[in-house]
Order: structure tokens, then sequence, then C-alpha cells
């Protein structure tokens, strides 16, 4: 532990009290009125009058969740009190569509949504999911997530917007407001410094006072200005005490300082207390009543914790139901599914956010009339979106070998990798068995016991597909060593970045023992349970992964053109190991390259990726999770009848080594327990530019199938804030998108960190050849500010100040100055 980190813990308790001692002495900011969650007529006298009618019990059972007697497959469900006609809540997970057990539409993944750097298109996004939660029966969204990426391993980076402040906040308060136009209650999660996923729920973030509101905070700020309805608590601690109880967090910053008069939750089993998280802020408990149950109800008679806590959490319920028209009745009729309004945004915003990185020798867009090599597991079977709570059940997905088949003179389709393995051959086994497909009955048992011999010595990757729970699945013991032991929490689902679900939906696990040449022992024994048991044990070997990059290779030669969609799986609960393609696709990408260099790569990857292949390409095009019309939104990208229009959100690092977090583990994942931000505000392309570390790839990068000059470039003081105007050209031949992003330089006159240069301003433009326009950026006087956590507050970085224009922070084309005044 450094010396800095108790200034640090001092310095959040200083900036709790002062902001306390502020809003008492001024009464607090005045949120706008579309954010005072108490503005409808006669809410507060409505509100009033219920809660002086509720017992405890029914106070306190509007506190925390419960089963829901008719569930909709949602993951939350707070009770209401029928008595007095207060409806229940659902709560949906919902960061790229709603997550229920009925269909919905599968938006792309929230950072290819970023990636079109548009606002607008983030609150149509919004509205999408708007409309379907509330037609789908749920009253409270989960989502969205505005967390930044600070790690590229952070197995969430994908439900989230990018690693820039100002972009998050501009995003996050769009999609915001598309959601809460349909009358569902918005949920912006998860407060604060959520930005990893391992260890969350244990480790302690310290961050000083600069960083955290210049940071981080920035983005919950623009939530609250647009007025979400809901804030959930994050799992870790900030400076030593849980988020979901800390109340220099709850009520120094959510409530005194930014008036938010909403409703703030636990993330799923995030609480830790019951009188410390209910004075300090929170008001709700999910999924369960564990602290804000029974335990509330002995703490309050036993005088630990006075009722007018309990009822201040209670009213900001019903305050929130009631300006969403739940309390009234007067929230409009549920609407029915537009699956076809669905599909055409999702549509859009995938072709929108699609990111081209790399384009040589005119690879992309491919021509019509020419033969097409189809290569990788994930090139038949959709990527339609990450696990854990961002999986949606989608109305379709087509598989992208279809959809390309379409379009080329002639395709071919070669596995590549198998990621599911193949029967473990009979002559292998001392006693055969049904390898290939095993039933047991309900209430059966099944016991194999026999012997594997092994040809070669040399690793065996294991692949086990079964139904049923994943805690009940066969067990295999290889030399009396189990295959597949039980894993806590979320390991059970998602391990090693490979796709953990089969074409027909069995769970897949994997184990990747080394053997030695000769005899081993085999055990399996499988329980049919109440329903029965479907297993299958494969295997992959270097044998077998030789052939499918032979077959893969060969198909890549005899084709003009080769298209090779890779792959990763992120989850909710479980960081990534690296930032290199897990499974064999490195190997597979460079031979496949070698044999035709004419080959895309399209990455269906949850964040940055490394790419010691990249010079063999011809082309690569990010894709990301791209929801259920990604087939289609790829294939229009590369035959051209759309320019990509996506640039990236998050900077991609060269490697494992040299990144922002890389060579420290205090940084990340934290060493004993503690996590510190010690890049301070030094965040993603800051970092870069602060260290002069050259990336693979720089934040907002992007090509198009044009090109664009930028040209004469000037700036000037404005109203809160400066003006920054310039001219884009089409120069090229085709129509095209481009992204303009303006950079502003440090202050002279302020004596606190700052940055080389943040992003100031953005604007994306759909230019016809030739084409030039004429672009006016106004760069707040927010982002012209800084922190000072002496003051604890934001002050004006004055004087003269450098100003950038470019097509991303690594390819600036212009340079001026302006002299913000005092």
């Amino acid at each position: 532990m450094t010396e800095t980190v108790p200034s640090r813990r001092s310095a959040l308790r200083l900036m709790g009290g002062a902001i306390a001692v502020a809003a008492a002495a001024t009464g607090g900011p005045t949120p706008p009125a579309y954010a005072r969650v108490g503005s409808r007529a006669g809410a507060a006298p409505r509100v009033e009058d219920l809660l002086s009618r509720l017992t405890l019990d029914e106070k306190i059972s509007l506190l925390h969740g419960a089963t829901d007697p008719a569930p909709l497959g949602q993951a939350g469900y707070v009770p209401g009190v029928r008595r007095l006609g207060i409806p229940p809540l659902r709560l949906a997970d919902g960061p790229a569509g709603v997550r229920v057990t009925r269909h919905a539409t599968a938006l792309p993944a929230p950072v290819l949504l970023a990636s079109a750097f548009d606002p607008e298109l983030a609150r149509r996004y919004g509205g999408v999911i708007g409309r379907e939660g509330r037609a789908l029966g749920q009253d409270v969204l989960l989502s969205p997530m505005v967390n930044l990426i600070r790690t590229p391993y952070a197995g969430r980076n994908f439900e989230t917007f990018g690693e820039d402040p100002l972009l998050a906040s501009d995003l996050v308060a769009a999609e915001i407001a598309g959601i809460q136009d349909e009358g569902l209650i918005a949920t912006v999660k998860h407060y604060a410094l959520n930005n990893q996923e391992r260890d969350r729920g244990s480790v302690d973030v310290r961050v000083d006072e600069q960083t955290l509101h210049e940071c981080e905070l920035r983005g919950f700020e623009a939530a609250v200005e647009a007025g979400v309805g809901a804030v959930m608590g994050a799992y870790n601690k900030v400076d030593a005490t849980f988020a979901c109880e800390n109340e220099a967090l709850l009520t120094g910053v959510l409530r005194d300082r930014w008036g938010f008069e909403g409703l703030v939750m636990t993330d799923w089993s995030a609480a830790h207390s019951t009188v410390a998280s209910l004075t300090a802020g929170l008001d709700l408990e999910m999924p369960d009543g564990t602290y804000f149950g029974a335990p509330l109800k002995r703490a309050v008679r036993a005088g630990e914790v006075g009722e007018r806590y309990v009822d201040r959490a209670v009213r900001r319920v019903l305050t929130v139901m009631d300006r969403f028209g739940l309390l009234d009745g007067s929230a409009p009729p549920r609407p029915a599914r537009d699956p076809k309004a669905g599909a055409a945004v999702a549509l859009e915003v995938a072709k929108a956010g699609a990111t081209l990185l790399r384009n040589a020798h005119g690879t992309l867009p491919l021509a019509p009339g020419r033969s097409l090599a189809v290569i990788g597991p994930t090139g038949a079977v959709p990527y339609v979106s990450g696990g854990g709570s961002a999986h949606v059940v989608p109305d379709h997905a087509d598989s992208p070998v279809d959809v390309l088949t379409a379009r080329a003179a002639r395709v071919t389709y070669a596995l590549g990798e198998d990621l599911f393995g193949k029967p473990l051959p009979a002559s292998a086994l001392s006693r055969a068995f049904a390898t290939e497909e095993q039933r047991v009955a309900p209430g059966q048992t099944w016991t194999y016991d026999g012997r594997l011999t092994v040809p070669a010595t040399g690793t065996w990757t294991f692949v086990l597909h079964y139904d049923g729970d994943p805690k009940a699945r066969p067990a295999v013991l290889l030399d009396g060593t189990e295959l597949f032991p039980l894993a806590p929490g979320w390991d059970e689902y998602f391990v090693g970045g490979l796709t953990t679900a089969a074409p027909d939906g069995l769970q897949v696990r994997r184990a990747a023992p080394h053997l030695t040449r000769g005899t081993h022992t085999l055990r399996i024994t499988a329980h049919g349970g109440s329903a029965g048991q479907l297993f299958r044990l494969r295997r992959i070997t270097a044998a077998t992964r030789a052939d499918d990059v032979a077959e893969a290779v060969a198909a890549a030669r005899a084709a003009d053109d080769v298209v090779l969609f890779a792959h990763e799986e992120a989850t909710e609960g479980r960081d990534r190991a690296s930032v290199a393609l897990p499974g064999n696709q490195e190997r597979l990408i460079a031979e496949v390259t070698a044999a035709n260099p004419r080959t895309t790569v399209v990455l269906n990857t949850s964040s940055s990726t490394a790419m010691p292949w990249l010079d063999r390409t011809g082309a690569v095009l990010q894709m990301y999770y791209p929801g259920q019309e990604g087939a289609a939104a790829t294939a229009a990208v590369l035959y051209g009848d759309c320019d990509p229009g996506g640039r990236l959100t998050q900077t991609f690092p060269v490697d494992d080594d040299h990144h922002p977090v890389a060579g420290d583990a205090r940084r990340y994942p934290g060493a004993d327990g503690v996590e510190e931000y010690s890049e301070g505000i030094h965040l993603g392309h800051r970092w870069y530019d602060a260290r002069g570390v050259r990336p693979l790839f720089p934040f907002g990068h992007g090509l198009s199938y044009t090109s664009f000059a930028y040209q004469d470039l000037a700036a000037r003081p404005a109203p809160d804030g400066i003006d920054v105007t310039f001219t884009v050209r089409n120069s090229g031949a085709r129509a095209g998108i481009a992204v303009p992003q303006v950079y502003v330089g440090p202050s002279p006159h302020l004596q606190l960190d700052q940055a080389v240069r943040v992003l100031g301003g953005y604007r994306r433009l759909s230019l016809r050849p030739g084409e030039r326009r004429r672009v006016t950026v106004r760069v707040a006087a927010r982002t012209l500010s800084s922190w000072d956590p002496s003051r604890h507050g934001r002050v004006l970085g004055t004087g003269r100040r450098t100003v950038w224009v470019g097509a991303s922070s690594g390819d600036l084309r212009l340079r001026t100055s302006v002299t913000v005044p005092s």
C-alpha cells in the first residue's frame, strides 16, 4: 500500500462532508424540470397519503425483492401493496435488449452502438428497449451501464460505451431519454467504479477526488441530469466502504450535489448491511430481503434505526412509480411489440457501428461475381450477444455464411477451428460407449469404467456437452482426476473465452490435460435426475486441429476472397485472461492469410484485441457482438452497400504489456484486496498520449471506403465554452461517413493534473463524393474545466489552449489555439 492511499481516503471523506455542508447551506442544486421526479401535479400529496396509510410491514415489503407469483423471466420483482392499489414492479436486464424468457429484439452490444458516435441513434436504441420492456410486462430496465472501460480485460466492456467520459455522458443521456420516453424506468449502473469483474464483490477501489469526478462520475451525473429514474449501486468497495452503503457517494454526491430524487437499488446481492446501507442512502435491496426484510423490521423495532429512514426510502420508491404513472393509473397502456421496427433499428445500429480497422490493397468492399471462402465457427453459427445479463432471446439470427452465399458467385465454408470436438474414437476405448450421444433416463444413474488409449503424448482438449443444471453435469474422471470440477459463481457458465453453448443448445465445458502416450483410466458417472440427462463427450487434439486448419487453408487458396470470422465470448462476472484471441485462432489466421492475402478478418469480440497477424491480412472489420441482424449488417459492409460508419471508443493496445494497467497489480486486478487508480485522470487514450505509448489502434480510429480532407480550422470563445469551426470534404469517389473529432490541450493557468488532450466534441457526417460541409463543434465549459479537490468543485481552465481536429486521437490533421477567458 502506498503512502498516497490514506490521503485519497481522506479526500473522499472530506468531499462528502463538504458537499453535505454546501447542500445544507444552499438547499442543494435544483435539477432541470424534466429531472424532477416529483414534478407531476399532485404527486407529492399522493405519495404522502399512501405513506401515511402503509403499515411497517408493507413499507418494508416495498424495499426489497421477492419471488414473482407470475414470473415473466425477468431479473427481479418487488411486490406492491394490493390493499392500497400500489402495483408490483418487474425489473428486467437490458443492456442490449430486454432479457426475459420471451423473444425480444436482440440489439447490438452497447459498445457497438457507441462506435457510431451518434447520440440520436442512441436515443432510438433506447426507444426500442423502452417500448419492448413495457410490451413484455416490465416496469424497470436495469440499464444502461456507464462505467468506463479502464482495463481491456473487464468482462463487461461490451456492455458499456467506451473509455471516454464525454462520449459516454452524451450517449447515456440519450439512451435514457429514449427508454423513459416509452414509459419504462431506466436504471444507470453500476455506481460507482465497477470497472472490472474480477473480485468485483470484494475489491476496494481507491481513487483520488479529481479522477473520480472528471472520469467515472461524469456519466452518472449526465444520467441524473437526463432524469434517470433509478441508480444501481455497485458490488465493489470505494474507499474501504461498499458502494451500496457509501454515504459519500449515495448522499454526498448523488443526492446533495446532483439533486437526484429517484431510487437507489443494489446490484443483485450487493447489500452487506441493514442500518449502514439504509442510513447511507440505499432504498431497495435486490433480489431479496436478506438485509432489508426481517432484519430491517427488527432494527426498527429495536430502535437501531429510525422509521423515518424507512419512510425516506419508501417515499423515493413511490415517487418514481408516481412519476411514471404507476400509482394513479395514468401510465399509457402497454404497447404491442413491434419486431419489424426493432429489427430495423438493430440493423441500422450494427451498420453504423461497424468499424473498419484495416483495409489494404483494396480488399474491401468485396466485388460481386467472385468466389468466397467463409471460415470460422461463428461464420456458420451467428454470434448475437455476450453472456450474463446481456443475453437476449432473439427473434431470429441468420447465419453469416447463409447471407454471404446469396452475394458471392460461389461460397465454400470451412470450420477452421472446432469448438465442440469430435467423438472419442471407439478404437481408443477399452469398452465402447455412445460418446456421440448418451441418454440417461429419469431416476437412473449411468456409469462407465474403462480405459482410454492415447497414441501420442500431447494435450487433449476434452469437450463435455450436456443439458440441465450445470451443477448436476456428469462427473468425468481421468486417471482419478475430475476433468470438469464445479467452479464458483459465473465461472460455471463461461470458461476461457470460447463459445459455451453448442449449436443445439447443450451447455459446453472444456478441459485440456497434457496426456502421455499410453493407457489412461476413464470413469464417467451421470445421473438422470427428475428429467433425464443427455450428454456427449468429445475431444480435440493436435491432429484434429491440424486437419481443421488444413481444410481452411485449402478453401482459402481456392477462393478469390476470404472472410474469416474470429470470436471471443465475454460475460458478466468474469474478466478476460488476455487481449489475445482465445483458442487456436491466431494460428488459423496466420495460416489462412499466408494462403490468401485477400483475407478479411471479422471480429466478433468483446473489447480490444491484440493482432500479431494484422499485417498479413487484407482487412479487419470489428463487429463486436452485432445482435440479431449481425449477419445482414456484416454482409452489407463487406459488399459496400453502406460505408463502415464506426469508430473505436476504446484504444487497442499492441499486446498485454502496453496498456494503462499493465505490469502493476495494484492497478489491476488489485493487491491485498485494494485496487488503486494511480493512473489518475489519464484514462484510455489520455494515458497513451501522456506516456508516449503507441497503440495498435487509437481511440476514434475507423476507416471509410472513401477519403476525407479537413480544412480551414478556426476557434473562438463562445457562451459556455468555445466554438471550433472547420470544413470536411469528401475527397473520394464514394459516399461515406466521416466522424471528425475535436481535442483540446491543457490550460496554462491550472495547477492541477491535466491530460495532454481531451476529447472536446465530435460530429457524425454523411457526405456525397465531392461534398464539403462547414462544421461548428461547441466545446462546453464543463469539458474545459478540471476538478479542484481543494474546492471540491470544477474550475474553468482559462488561458491559451491548443485545439486539434482529426479523424482519431492518433490522426490529428488540423491545429490552432484559442484563449479561454476568465
